[in-house]
């Protein structure tokens, strides 16, 4: 009983949010932690998150049934009703949103329920069945809890935030390319259509460079406007450049799976020792130092 309650909120999506979610809020805190504020915060997304991704299952249930990745999931076994898989993301969602309320403050939370809407009611519902750009609007979603956790203690959207906001999109667009790519058996017979799909894998190779190229930059810009050191600097640098000459050398292999495969580790490997550095090596400047002193 338990173990279905935990599996149909995606724990795995729930952790990696978990740890963006940490990277916002340590880069924003510069080494000020208060331990209950980041718990809070922290459980806070999570249970947002585990509710959107509850209510996603519900409604991808039988899309789900057609593919390999996804059939043996517990709506799409049948070993959850819908009603009870609403209930249950309902639930999680009215627990988490006045925890992190509570514990942080509005900005932070609108940030995680515009994410929640996107994720549901947008992408869900329709733009993952109609459009070529789902996954675009969808990471949007995907980008808010790291948002979140900033401005969790920031209270502000300020060039920091921004910059923060795009790595995160950019960082999804390649993976969930990749993805799309080894798995695409899978997205043709669920009728998905991202671009891999509907406008070929040469396509999405030249995408899924690009959108690397412009990780890269928004990554450095981090640095570069003053927010991160040159440690950061250098390790994210030379992972994104392992990155892109992974993404470069789809061009010439003779087996797009197994190099999506390859090209989606280094991605998520990519974002973890981001996340990591952001969070540990950060600098205060001036205005950080007054957004801190601001921070009860």
């Amino acid at each position: 009983m338990i173990k279905k309650y935990l599996f149909v909120t995606k724990p795995g999506i729930v952790l990696g949010n978990l740890i963006s979610a940490a990277g916002g809020f340590l880069l924003a805190s510069r080494g000020r932690i208060h331990i209950m504020e980041l718990l809070s915060t922290v459980i806070g997304i999570s249970l947002i998150v585990a509710s959107g991704c509850a209510f996603n299952n519900c409604i991808d249930r039988n899309m789900d049934r057609k593919m390999f990745r996804t059939r043996s999931r517990i709506l799409a076994q049948g070993l959850m009703s819908p009603r009870a898989a609403i209930l249950y993301a309902s639930l999680l969602c009215m627990t988490g949103i006045p925890l992190l309320w509570a514990a942080t403050n509005i900005r932070a939370v609108a940030v995680v329920l515009a994410g929640f809407m996107v994720y549901v009611g947008i992408y869900s519902l329709y733009l993952k069945r109609h459009s070529v750009y789902g996954s675009l609007i969808g990471s949007l979603a995907g980008a808010a809890p790291p948002l979140a956790g900033y401005c969790a203690v920031s209270n502000r959207f300020d060039m920091e935030a921004l910059i923060l906001l795009s790595i995160f999109i950019l960082w999804q667009m390649p993976h969930c390319y990749a993805i799309a790519i080894f798995r695409f058996q899978d997205y043709t017979a669920a009728s998905i259509p991202v671009l891999p799909v509907k406008r070929g894998i040469p396509a999405a190779k030249k995408h899924i460079v690009g959108y690397i190229l412009a990780f890269m930059a928004a990554s450095l810009m981090l640095t570069f406007g003053g927010y991160t050191g040159y440690t950061y600097l250098v390790v994210v640098a030379v992972l994104g450049l392992s990155w892109l000459v992974m993404a470069w050398s789809g061009y010439a292999t003779s087996d797009d799976r197994l190099w999506a495969k390859k090209l989606l580790v280094v991605s998520i490997l990519n974002i973890f020792v981001l996340n990591v550095m952001m969070s540990i090596d950060y600098t205060v400047s001036a205005t950080s130092e007054m957004i801190l002193t601001s921070v009860p």
